[in-house]
Order: structure tokens, then C-alpha cells, then sequence
């Protein structure tokens, strides 16, 4: 029994402090896991969603010091309880969330390791387990040092997890597990190869034959039945490759501008997911950043999923004027932790990113401006019944009296004029009167 008690010791306090520590390098991730737990989609605890942050570093802090108080031997008793409380908590909470289809990944590992829901669930009943078998045999958990020394490591694993979260959280996660990080490149992270594995859906057909309801399930082809169709429902039975940026846009009210950004070679992009929240030792720091950026030849744009009014309030506030354009506010939150957050980009490649804490850190040397693109000048050619005319005696003319306007732009056809005429025409108009 001892030595079960220990090998269970060993995996649950390892598992504990690996899984603490992936979640302890991005608290506000994890934050954003519980606020969708917190929703009325899953548990209807909405309440909760303003504390989510709070919860958040509570938890992993304490499921950190748990795995360090149960390796070092520091409060058998209390640590095993707590263990197997948290433990209970969470399998309910997995299982509710994989029966129901709730939520598609626990955020257990943060963004290091993506389990699925059912995957979830069976790895805290294997955990809950272990703990129970520790719950068992408490009396064989056996301080490894000695008194003084294991209160020593048990107050400096609390003080080390407490510091450790609160550094990320002024700055960003130490280790950055997302398709945002340092190195990426935004446009890649968004391809789906052409071998990609694609979804598997199941369609379960509704039929009324014969005044009875029959269900005829398919791979998605509709079913030959001779009854009267009734409705159909889908279902996931396996899910297709999904690319490790999704829902990354950068759009105007009335474009989308996301691949010619992405395309630029000096990019300052400053990132709010929420201009209203948007914490205001941070929005100080935008006007010397904008400065900057003009003046060493970057382009530097905003990205929010704020509106329009929220937009021009800030833009007013904090003296800058760069444009601000949109994106999804999860994606957003995705992209940087922190609000504001900065993204220096090259072709998409993600070169520099740091918490607004950290904006005097970028380092933006001066680089050669970025010519303007040539604006090619139309010169047309006019011609009212086969001679030569002006755009302003074509413009003049009674729609009424134009019996056809047809608009040439062969390339062969100019060159031939052109070469003829000594001229540069890029286009040609001729217009036919209507006979008097």
C-alpha cells in the first residue's frame, strides 16, 4: 500500500504543478475559459464572469502549492482534502461540459495541450482516483525533509507561484503557446492544406411515410423515401483540421484589408480588444508610440472589436489619430494579452509583441520609407460618330440623342493608336449619335 500511495504521490503532485504552471503562465487565458464557463450557455453563472480573473489566479496558484505540499510531505491531511475536493469539483464540471457539449476545450493546459471534452473528463476520474487511493493511505505520506525546512519550501512555493502570476499578468506569459507568438507568421497559421483532414458529419433525415415518423441516417446524401420530408439534424462525428488562427481579420466598415496589412513590411499593431476597457496608463503611452513608429517610417494602425463612436472618443482622448480598424473581440484576445497590447509585424510575421507595460522596450530603428505605389493616370480617348472629341463635349451630350457608347481597353488596339498617334491612351470611348 505504501508504495502505491507513493507512486500515486509522485504522478498527482507532478500532474498538479505541470498543469498549475501551464495555467500560471497565462492567467488571463484562463480567465477567459472560466467567464465561458460562467455563461449562461454552460453553467448560468453570470454573476461570476466580473471575478473570473480573481477565480482564476486563486486556482492555479493554489493547484501549484498543492502539488509542491503534497511532493514535500507539508500538511498530509489538508492537502489531501483539498485535493480531492477540487478534484470532485472539476470531474463534475468536465463531465457536465462534455455530456452537454458545452465547451470544446477545458483549458486544463491552457494553450500547451488541447484535450477534448470526453478526454477531459476520463483524465480527472484516472486523477480522482489517485487521490482517493491517497485519500486512503494519508497516514503513509510522509514529510522528505524536515520540519523547518518543508514549511520553508511550502511558504516559498506559495511566494513564488503568487510573484509568478502577477508577472505575467504586468507583462505577458513567459512562454507563448498560441499562433500569435514571436516567430509566427499570421497568414501561414491561416492556410488549411489541401490534404487536411475534413469533418465528418452524420444527417439524421426526418420522414412522415405512412402517418409514421422515420429517421434514415446518411453521410449527407438525401435518402429515397417515398414519405413527406419533415426536417434534419446534424451531428459532428468527427471534427475536420481547423488552422491555429481563426477569426483574424483586419477590416474597414466596408472592406476587408486583412491579406494587403499582412503583406506590409514595417507594421506597428496596436491591439484593444475592448477600447471602452482599455486600461488608461496604457492608452498614455499611445501617442509617443504612434510618434515613433512615423518618425522611424513604420505604419501603425489600431485593431478592435469597439465601434465606431468608442473609436473616435479614444482617438480625441489620447491625442493620436492612427485608424483603428475591426476584428473579433475573441480572436483579439487570442492575438495578445494585455489591453493594450502591441504586435510589431513584417509580411505578417509577427517580430515583436509586448504588454503596454513594456512599450518603451520596442525597438523600432529607423527604415526606409515605403514609397507610394504609382497611381496610374487614365487618358482616354474620345470619339462622338467616329471623330475625335473631348470628355467635356462627350459629358455635354443629351442622353437622349446617344444611340450607343462602346468603352474599349485592348491592349492591342491602344498600342497600335498610340504608336500611330504618338500617343498614351489608356482607354477608348466612342460614342454613336442617333440619326437627326
Amino acid at each position: 500500500m505504501k508504495l502505491v500511495v507513493n507512486i500515486s504521490r509522485i504522478l498527482v503532485g507532478v500532474l498538479f504543478i505541470f498543469s498549475g504552471f501551464i495555467k500560471l503562465n497565462d492567467p488571463l487565458g484562463f480567465s477567459y475559459k472560466l467567464q465561458e464557463y460562467f455563461s449562461p450557455d454552460v453553467l448560468n453563472l453570470p454573476f461570476l464572469e466580473p471575478y473570473a480573473l480573481i477565480i482564476s489566479v486563486f486556482v492555479v496558484v493554489f493547484e501549484v502549492v498543492l502539488g509542491v505540499f503534497l511532493l514535500i510531505g507539508y500538511k498530509p491531511k489538508f492537502t489531501v482534502w483539498s485535493l480531492l475536493g477540487m478534484m470532485v469539483f472539476f470531474t463534475f464540471l468536465t463531465f457536465y461540459a462534455a455530456y452537454f457539449e458545452k465547451v470544446k476545450d477545458c483549458g486544463c493546459f491552457g494553450d500547451f495541450i488541447k484535450l477534448k471534452p470526453w478526454e477531459t473528463f476520463w483524465k480527472d476520474v484516472v486523477l480522482l482516483v489517485l487521490i482517493l487511493i491517497l485519500f486512503v493511505g494519508v497516514k503513509h505520506i510522509k514529510p522528505v525533509f524536515g520540519k523547518l525546512l518543508t514549511t520553508v519550501l511550502a511558504l516559498l512555493g506559495f511566494i513564488v507561484s503568487l510573484w509568478f502570476g502577477y508577472h505575467v499578468l504586468m507583462h505577458l506569459p513567459t512562454i507563448d503557446f498560441r499562433a500569435y507568438a514571436i516567430g509566427k507568421n499570421i497568414q501561414e497559421g491561416m492556410l488549411v492544406p489541401e490534404d487536411a483532414q475534413k469533418p465528418i458529419q452524420e444527417y439524421s433525415w426526418k420522414f412522415n411515410v405512412n402517418g409514421k415518423e422515420e429517421v434514415i441516417v446518411t453521410n449527407g446524401t438525401y435518402p429515397s423515401v417515398d414519405g413527406d420530408f419533415i426536417g434534419v439534424e446534424t451531428k459532428v462525428i468527427q471534427e475536420g483540421y481547423s488552422p491555429p488562427v481563426v477569426d483574424f481579420s483586419i477590416e474597414s466598415e466596408d472592406e476587408d484589408l486583412t491579406t494587403h496589412f499582412l503583406e506590409q513590411e514595417h507594421l506597428v499593431l496596436v491591439v484593444s480588444y475592448n477600447l471602452e476597457n482599455m486600461e488608461q496608463p496604457g492608452a498614455l503611452k499611445l501617442k509617443a508610440l504612434q510618434d515613433e513608429a512615423r518618425k522611424n517610417n513604420y505604419q501603425i494602425i489600431g485593431l478592435t472589436a469597439s465601434g465606431e463612436d468608442a473609436k473616435k472618443r479614444i482617438n480625441d482622448a489620447y491625442n493620436i489619430d492612427f485608424t483603428w480598424y475591426l476584428c473579433d473581440e475573441k480572436a483579439l484576445k487570442t492575438v495578445v494579452r494585455s489591453n493594450p497590447g502591441i504586435l510589431v509585424l513584417e509580411k505578417g510575421t509577427v517580430k515583436q509583441k509586448v504588454h503596454w507595460n513594456d512599450i518603451e522596450e520596442l525597438k523600432l530603428p529607423e527604415v526606409e520609407g515605403q514609397p507610394e505605389p504609382k497611381k496610374v493616370v487614365e487618358n482616354i480617348a474620345y470619339y462622338v460618330n467616329e471623330e475625335p472629341s473631348t470628355k467635356e463635349v462627350v459629358e455635354a451630350i443629351n442622353p437622349e440623342r446617344i444611340e450607343s457608347v462602346n468603352v474599349i481597353k485592348d491592349e492591342l488596339l491602344l498600342q497600335e493608336l498610340n504608336e500611330q498617334e504618338n500617343t498614351s491612351f489608356t482607354g477608348i470611348i466612342e460614342v454613336k449619335l442617333k440619326d437627326e
